[in-house]
């Protein structure tokens, strides 16, 4: 009997149906990415007056009162400059922003590259000071300034204005360029000076191109806190009218569509200077 067992023929298999390859993995579900949504919406609400900025620069409004779409024109960009107190007002807006562009960013470079490298007796204070700028209220900071003014028998104009925005540009050009000097290899300039070169070609040679970005970036921060300066503008400015006065002094009449071109034009000359420190970034790494 178990012999008979031993011998016989196993039973058949059960059919089923054939196996191809091994089971594919299930997919992972894809998430949807909200911080992606966030960070488009919060674009689009921050670039949204611009655009329409540039939308009604090329409106063609039958008084002054440029805020309803009434046809497509060119002609205001022909006529950009029809206004003698506009053109006064932009000039010295971009003037008064390229002095604080370059005054901000040789002084606000070195303080940064005293902040991030050397250890000194009130480095901390200093640190307070330069924050304190940056947080500190618009008004305050625009009443202390002509306080200080006044009680130095000081005249508020053009230069005035000159000052009082390089005060506040300083720290924001400082904390750009510590940052970045922080993050500098030394060993760089100390194979500069084993190499024969002194502090001078060294900082000329080594250290300066590789804080070129970081200035550059700090010094177009300057140049826009300042040409769109209003609050600290308006106490120190004296008899001195500027691109964001005129723009609010001429709400009262009706903003003619020159301020829109004008704004343009501005916004341009910015994105291009952008576009500049972006390209000379990458050329440079």
């Amino acid at each position: 009997m178990s012999a008979r067992l031993a011998t016989s023929d196993p039973p058949p298999a059960t059919p089923g149906p054939a196996r191809t390859g091994a089971a594919e993995p299930a997919r992972p579900r894809r998430r949807f990415d909200w911080g992606r949504l966030y960070t488009w919406a919060v674009l689009t609400w921050l670039f949204l007056p611009i655009v329409f900025m540039i939308a009604f620069s090329f409106n063609n409004p039958a008084g002054r009162h440029n805020i309803t779409w009434q046809g497509f024109t060119l002609r205001w960009y022909g006529d950009a400059f029809a206004y003698s107190d506009l053109n006064n007002a932009v000039f010295n807006s971009v003037s008064i922003a390229l002095l604080t562009m370059f005054i901000a960013g040789a002084l606000g470079t070195l303080l940064g590259l005293a902040l991030g490298r050397y250890r000194f007796r009130g480095k901390q204070l200093t640190n307070l000071v330069m924050f304190s700028a940056i947080s500190a209220p618009e008004v305050v900071l625009g009443a202390a300034l002509l306080s200080t003014f006044l009680m130095l028998n000081v005249t508020t104009g053009y230069w005035t204005t000159v000052i009082a925005h390089v005060m506040f540009c300083v720290s924001f050009v400082a904390i750009t360029v510590r940052a970045r000097v922080i993050t500098l290899d030394p060993a760089l300039e100390e194979a500069a000076r084993d190499l024969g070169a002194g502090p001078v070609a060294t900082f000329r040679l080594v250290t300066l191109p590789m804080l070129f970005p970081a200035i550059l970036a700090g010094g177009l921060l300057a140049f826009a806190l300042s040409i769109d300066d209003y609050i600290i503008t308006t106490f120190v400015s004296g008899d001195v009218t500027t691109f964001p006065l005129w723009i609010w002094g001429s709400t009262r009449v009706g903003i003619p569509p020159q301020v829109n071109v004008m704004g343009t034009l501005l916004f341009g000359v910015g994105l291009i200077m952008a576009i500049v420190n972006v390209v000379m970034t990458r050329r440079r790494r």
